[in-house]
């Protein structure tokens, strides 16, 4: 299944209905309603929807935006914080945005877990690659110093992530909906690709599986903190979706596909054949990189 993001086109002053209109007029029957959507406008999409025939491939949490979040911001309440009170928050979010998708008839929602705040690991190792240093002493001494320190912490902040979702999985699984646990850009996220497998395996919920973000690995890949085809090999028969997009090196995200460096020929065979996939493409793209985009995506690999 192909899908298309409401990343793409959420801000400003838009109706729901026009934000569906714009994916549509792309070519795509089938959307993800993006973490930055207020309620209002979600409920205008689900408005929309008999009207606009399209569907629904997943959410990405929180959806709706809290109303207390004046800014598009997936990480404002984590699995992993150190207050309970944001981890209670994150979880009746979770659940609301699961209810959501229920309504929309969607069978996805993307989590991201959370982060080890303590940390600021990514920075560093950026800092080093965009200055030229990628593989030097100064950056292999970093990296394994960013190592080191991630590693004593991570534990807790793994067990208080699984605390949340097994509950959240519970839920979602009484109403037929699959979580989508995302790996993400930065080291501090919880799990890191060394965690994931383990982590699945404590969650030990059917529903629940890895969601593959194309660019989030690129980035780790150009880190040196995984092999992205390797990573794959790994974790790609437990995915059940992923975000398409391209990467400029070093770090340049949410690009329209073949507009960047990574090699899709080879990454998305990995991945299962029933996978989600979901364009997740920057609003500043202009809509021609888009249509050629999809254009070669369905010729290599199908709607």
């Amino acid at each position: 299944m192909l899908s298309f993001s409401t990343s793409w086109n959420a801000r400003g002053k838009k109706s729901g209905g026009e934000i569906v209109r714009e994916i549509l007029d792309l070519g795509f029957d089938t959307i993800e309603l993006g973490h930055g959507l207020t309620s209002p406008l979600v409920q205008e999409i689900l408005a929309a929807k008999a009207e606009l025939k399209f569907q629904v491939s997943s959410l990405h949490n929180f959806c709706p935006l809290p109303p207390e979040i004046m800014v598009d911001n997936p990480d404002c309440y984590e699995f992993t914080s150190h207050r309970p009170a944001d981890r209670e928050r994150a979880m009746r979010l979770t659940l609301q945005t699961i209810d959501m998708a229920e309504r929309f008839k969607a069978r996805n929602v993307i989590i991201h877990t959370g982060r080890i705040r303590s940390l600021n690991l990514t920075g560093e190792l950026c800092q080093l690659v965009e200055s030229g240093k990628f593989l030097s002493k100064d950056f292999a001494r970093a990296k394994i110093a960013a190592v080191k320190k991630r590693e004593a912490v991570g534990e807790q902040h793994i067990r208080r992530g699984l605390e949340c979702l097994i509950e959240v999985a519970d839920y979602a699984s009484k109403k037929g909906i699959r979580l989508g646990i995302e790996n993400r850009e930065h080291y501090e996220a919880m799990p890191s690709e060394r965690e994931f497998e383990n982590f699945l395996q404590r969650l030990d919920a059917a529903n629940a599986g890895y969601w593959h973000d194309f660019g989030h690995a690129q980035i780790k890949h150009n880190l040196a903190l995984l092999d992205h085809a390797q990573w794959l090999d790994s974790i790609g028969p437990r995915a059940i979706g992923s975000h398409v997009h391209d990467v400029k090196w070093p770090f340049q995200d949410h690009r329209a596909p073949w507009t960047g460096e990574i090699n899709f020929e080879n990454l998305v065979p990995k991945l299962p054949k029933d996978c989600v996939f979901v364009f997740e493409i920057h609003p500043r793209t202009p809509r021609e990189e888009i249509i050629a985009s999809a254009a070669r995506w369905k010729k290599l690999f199908g709607p």
